[in-house]
């Protein structure tokens, strides 16, 4: 197995699109003799740093990259091109701190990858970055799909550059994804996908990718996830319910209304000594499943607040919150961790009933290894982002504006708020571009300055 990485797309960028940064400017070119003719290498050297600081912005701006996977005759098996932002909670000096970083496009594809050898072995993506830091895509076929079986990253919390004050050595999380497409096929996903692990965030975006190639290239069909299909068929306006036939689909969707986010509702469990559960959040759910004619179909439905009947119960370590609209429930169980005096979602259970052209009209699936919307116990949990609990690689349950309390409830009313990763991480990005903007500005006025009080010092005063 042979591997390849760092195909930046800033390099493709810059041989297609006029407008990109020269490769190497010219040192003395006759433009910068004409613009300071008392000093043309300072005007030279000036262009070089301005062009070198929008490289370096942009190359902040851009972090997708492309690695190829090829077996030991040199044919490629794997493609994968794509943007992959990373959030890490690790605990520095006894203190929650948190990292968040890029898959850099210096990544390198791993010597544990390879291309799978029939049913003995599958098609595995390796990629190693930093100091022992690594992201594991492992693929596997089914009848006419793949998929990526399983997600594993690992991150080295001895790494002093992202995780400072932390000599935990190395961690392990994995969780089973929801990629799939079919054979002959690219997966293609512009949305932003979240994989939340134990401390750990993963979101992906920009994704382009394909296993299990035969002609060493993208194929020309693609199987677009299901965060940028589009509902095909009608919905009845009295009807809350929205179906779609298309995931995965080898052929342009029609341009048709997309479901919309859920409206928000307030809900709460009443225990013996009074609140227990206070939650406000928009609720959806996402069901994949096989259909009668073997495609695959998705199911989304939205609650709405009014029509949802809320119930639950509680004790001093366990709270559940049961909520249920028409023929789905959704039931919350949280607990508590006495020693962190935190309270956190531990399982989630979803029991429905899909479309008539499903092949079994029944589902339920359940997740009771969760570890989610962790708060302080007298606070609440806040998150104004969309966060998506996975409860199997077929069910997700997401939430919208959501805000949580359990257990210590004054009067009713929301304790201090401890923010979710989600929002803080959309909070760093705004901040970081705008310093990088204006570290930029700073330069380029610094060595205008510079140059200004150069060219005068050439002339004399007579």
């Amino acid at each position: 197995m042979t591997g390849r990485g760092r195909r930046g797309s800033l390099q493709r960028r810059a041989a297609s699109t006029p407008s990109s940064l020269p490769a190497a400017p010219a040192p003395r070119s006759r433009r910068c003799r004409l613009a300071l003719p008392r000093d043309p290498d300072m005007a030279c050297a000036q262009g070089a740093r301005r062009l070198l600081a929008a490289a370096a912005l942009l190359g902040f701006l851009q972090a997708s990259s492309s690695f190829e996977v090829k077996d030991q005759s040199g044919k490629i098996c794997i493609i994968a091109d794509m943007t992959v932002a990373f959030s890490v909670e690790y605990k520095s000096n006894g203190q929650k701190e948190f990292a968040h970083f890029f898959l850099p496009q210096n990544a390198t594809v791993g010597p544990q990858s390879s291309c799978g050898k029939g049913n003995t072995s599958h098609p595995l993506l390796v990629l190693d970055f930093g100091a022992g830091h690594s992201l594991s895509l492992n693929f596997s076929e089914h009848a006419d799909k793949y998929e990526v079986e399983e997600l594993v990253f690992h991150y080295n919390l001895s790494d002093a550059t992202l995780f400072h004050n932390s000599t935990a050595g190395v961690k392990r999380v994995s969780h089973k994804t929801i990629i799939q497409a079919y054979m002959g096929t690219k997966y293609r996903c512009i949305s932003s996908k979240q994989v939340n692990m134990k401390n750990v965030n993963v979101t992906f975006s920009n994704v382009t990718l394909e296993a299990y190639l035969t002609n060493g290239t993208f194929s020309i069909n693609k199987t677009e996830c299901a965060d940028d299909m589009v509902s095909t068929t009608a919905v009845v306006p009295t009807t809350p319910k929205q179906t779609t036939s298309q995931v995965p689909t080898t052929t342009s969707p029609v341009p048709t209304v997309s479901p919309s986010s859920p409206a928000v509702g307030k809900y709460n469990v009443t225990g013996p000594n009074g609140t227990c559960v206070l939650a406000y959040m928009g609720l959806q759910l996402n069901i994949t499943y096989p259909k009668k004619d073997e495609k695959m179909g998705l199911d989304v439905l939205n609650f709405i607040p009014h029509n949802t009947t809320s119930s639950g119960s509680c004790n001093n370590t366990s709270a559940i919150l049961n909520l249920t609209f028409e023929k789905t429930r959704v039931i919350f169980h949280f607990v508590l961790n006495a020693t962190a005096e935190k309270f956190f979602l531990q399982g989630v259970n979803v029991s429905t009933t899909l479309p008539s052209e499903a092949k079994d009209p029944r589902f339920e699936a359940s997740n009771n290894s969760m570890s989610e919307l962790r708060a302080t116990v007298g606070n609440s949990y806040k998150c104004s982002a969309e966060e998506n609990l996975q409860v199997t690689d077929k069910a997700l349950v997401n939430v919208f504006n959501v805000q949580i309390q359990v257990f210590k409830i004054d009067g009713d009313k929301f304790g201090a708020v401890e923010e979710c990763q989600l929002d803080e991480n959309n909070m760093l990005i705004p901040i970081i571009v705008g310093a990088a903007l204006a570290g930029l500005v700073l330069i380029v006025l610094i060595a205008y300055l510079i140059g200004r009080k150069r060219s005068h010092a050439g002339y004399q005063t007579i």
